[in-house]
C-alpha cells in the first residue's frame, strides 16, 4: 500500500511541475494567436469602426473612429506578441480584457456580428482564458518570470 501512496505522490509532484508551466503557456499561445490573427485583419483592412461608433461604450464613443481603430489593431497585435513571450503579461492580459468587452459590448452584441451561434461564446471564452493571466501571471516558462527571478 505505501508504494502505491508513493508512485501516486511521484506522479502528482511531476504533474504539479508541469503545472508550474506548461498550462498557462498553452493559453498563452491561443490568446496570442487569436488576437494576433484579429489585430492582423484589422491592419490588412479597413476602418469599420464608423459604422459602428454610436454603439461604442462611454468613454470609447468620444474617441475618434480612427483612433480607436489604431489602438484596437496594436492592442491587439503588441499585446499578443507581449502575452505570448510572456512579458508585461498582466498589463496585456487587462488591456485585452478591456478590448474585449469594448468589442462585444459595441460589435457582437449590438451589432449582430458573430462568428459563433451567438455573440456572447467567443468573447466569453477569450475573457475566461484572459483572466488567469491577468490574476496568476504568465507562469514559469516566460520572460516575466524570468525577469522577476533575476532582479527582484
Amino acid at each position: 500500500m505505501d508504494k502505491i501512496i508513493d508512485v501516486f505522490e511521484s506522479i502528482i509532484e511531476k504533474l504539479n511541475n508541469i503545472g508550474e508551466f506548461l498550462p498557462l503557456l498553452a493559453i498563452r499561445a491561443l490568446i496570442a494567436y487569436e488576437f494576433f490573427e484579429a489585430g492582423t485583419e484589422k491592419l490588412k483592412g479597413q476602418n469599420w469602426f464608423p459604422q459602428i461608433q454610436d454603439q461604442f461604450p462611454f468613454p470609447f464613443n468620444l474617441v475618434s473612429t480612427d483612433i480607436s481603430w489604431f489602438m484596437a489593431t496594436w492592442s491587439e497585435l503588441l499585446g499578443s506578441a507581449a502575452i505570448l513571450i510572456g512579458f508585461a503579461t498582466r498589463f496585456s492580459a487587462l488591456s485585452l480584457i478591456i478590448l474585449d468587452l469594448v468589442a462585444w459590448y459595441s460589435v457582437h452584441a449590438s451589432s449582430g456580428y458573430n462568428v459563433c451561434s451567438n455573440g456572447y461564446k467567443l468573447p466569453l471564452m477569450y475573457l475566461v482564458l484572459l483572466l488567469p493571466l491577468l490574476f496568476m501571471g504568465p507562469g514559469k516558462a516566460s520572460l516575466d518570470h524570468f525577469i522577476a527571478k533575476k532582479y527582484l
